[in-house]
């Protein structure tokens, strides 16, 4: 069974940092593309960032590039979302995903999803 389990998240004010982890059970995590993606209160699930499989190659929304940091640790089978300078609208709940598609930054694409951890920027 695959799960995949976020934690990480909070409250910071904006300006601060955060990281997230997503820790992986259950598949070949070397052979999947990991990826971010948050939801926002009555918005739609949108995309973070995603890193390839060996972790050599990255992809990010603009809203988050050069903020943001995504990365992988294949001897813990987990995956990270540092994140800096935060702002009040990366407000939501972040989920880690898992897909075979390489960078895909479309949520189809991803087979498996986790619970998603919370993260508040105070204004």
């Amino acid at each position: 069974q695959v799960q995949l389990v976020e934690s990480g998240g909070g409250l910071v004010q904006a300006g601060g940092s955060l990281r997230l982890s997503c820790a992986a059970s259950g598949l070949t995590f070397s052979s999947y593309s990991m990826g971010w993606f948050r939801q926002a209160p009555g918005k739609e699930r949108e995309f973070v960032a995603t890193i390839n499989w060996s972790g050599g190659n990255t992809y990010y929304a603009d809203s988050v590039q050069g903020r943001f940091t995504i990365s992988r640790d294949s001897a813990k089978n987990t995956v990270y979302l540092q994140m800096h300078s935060l702002k009040p609208e990366d407000t939501a709940v972040y989920f880690c995903a898992a897909s075979l598609s390489a960078l895909a930054s479309q949520s189809y694409r991803y087979a498996y999803w986790g619970q998603g951890t919370q993260v508040t920027v105070s204004s």
